[in-house]
């Protein structure tokens, strides 16, 4: 058996072993007793929540705003009453990620909690990183449903050049060669698609193009010219107003929402008149604004919460497959911008699109 010296000099091995622990982890920990009060840190929690000696022997309600998390005490509280283990998640005040571990210190003879442990790991960069994964399969997703409706477009078109075709009398054969032209049009469109897809295998994020100095008024008569044969076919009228024109933006995805709002301006329009479609620009706060004003159905108003979210359709009778504004809608979070509308039942609708401007452009 031990005699006292020895047991003495045994338990000042322990608390100087246990010292030497607390002054050379990396982990902030705390000692809190089941009253409540901070008994020990360790440095590394000094360091990150600001702690001093003297808040040693403190009751945690003095300390809390420390720790710059608000239910702390609430969960200490919880693991000493039920003994069990809590991991948690936890985001701070100075938007640092932590993964909190709260474990009950039991006295065995008593089998009872006298207080607890607690655990910090910042997994900030661990959240970051996550963050960035989900962005990118969101990037991929949005970025395969923009290369199917990029597809699909041109094909529409085609298949409506044929059916023209095939409604051409003997007589009317003069109208082949503008015919002809559009379908040369939709296929060297989809030609493009599939090149910059097949391209972008050996280049990263090449289909995905990067910012450019575009000329909004040059991206309006390429849409034109690709829609001519829905614009051929319903006689719509297309009027513009193109105030500032210069925006710095990724020419695809410009392009997308331009197309994407004059089709569906075109494609929603009422049976009992000519489609009309007028388009604008101009600036508003650090904002170049795009509106698409129409003379179509227009959006019931139980519809305009919904119009946004993927395959939904206004009618379900026009063809389409409800992707078109969804994709607006996301590029355009994306860039930090947003679209607005206005509509009413059977008299059309306005969409107004809303890109930041850089300093250069604003300049």
């Amino acid at each position: 058996m031990l005699n006292k010296n020895e047991k003495i000099d045994e338990l000042i091995e322990l608390n100087e072993e246990l010292e030497n622990y607390f002054q050379n982890t990396i982990i902030p920990q705390l000692f809190v007793d089941a009253q409540l009060v901070l008994r020990k840190f360790t440095p590394p929690a000094m360091k990150q929540f600001k702690l001093k000696k003297d808040h040693i022997g403190k009751h945690l309600v003095e300390v809390a705003d420390n720790f710059r998390f608000p239910t702390i005490i609430d969960n200490i509280q919880q693991v000493i009453d039920t003994g069990e283990i809590l991991e948690k998640e936890i985001q701070t005040t100075d938007m640092k990620w932590f993964q909190m571990n709260i474990l009950p210190y039991l006295i065995r003879k008593e089998n009872k909690s006298n207080g607890v442990i607690i655990t910090f790991i910042d997994i900030s960069t661990r959240i970051k990183d996550l963050k960035e994964q989900e962005k990118l399969i969101s990037e991929h997703e949005l970025l395969l449903d923009t290369i199917a409706h990029d597809i699909k477009n041109p094909l529409m078109a085609l298949s409506l050049t044929v059916e023209l075709l095939k409604k051409v009398p003997e007589k009317g054969k003069e109208r082949f060669p503008a015919l002809l032209r559009n379908v040369e049009n939709s296929l060297n469109k989809m030609k493009q698609v599939i090149f910059d897809l097949v391209q972008s295998r050996g280049h990263e994020h090449r289909y995905q193009a990067v910012e450019e100095m575009l000329d909004l008024e040059n991206i309006l008569e390429d849409v034109r010219l690709t829609l001519s044969t829905q614009i051929q076919a319903s006689k719509a009228i297309i009027r513009s107003d193109i105030g500032p024109s210069e925006i710095t933006f990724p020419r695809r995805k410009l392009r997308s929402i331009i197309y994407n709002l004059v089709n569906n301006a075109i494609k929603y329009g009422s049976s009992d008149r000519i489609p009309e479609v007028h388009i604008k620009s101009y600036i508003e706060s650090s904002f170049l604004v795009i509106s698409v004003a129409d003379n179509g159905i227009g959006i019931n108003p139980e519809n305009m919460d919904s119009i946004f979210k993927k395959h939904f359709r206004v009618k379900s009778s026009v063809e389409g497959n409800g992707v078109g504004l969804y994709l607006v809608n996301e590029i355009l979070k994306s860039a930090g911008g947003k679209i607005t509308v206005e509509s009413e039942p059977d008299k059309g609708s306005i969409f107004r699109v809303f890109i930041p401007l850089n300093e250069s452009t604003e300049a």
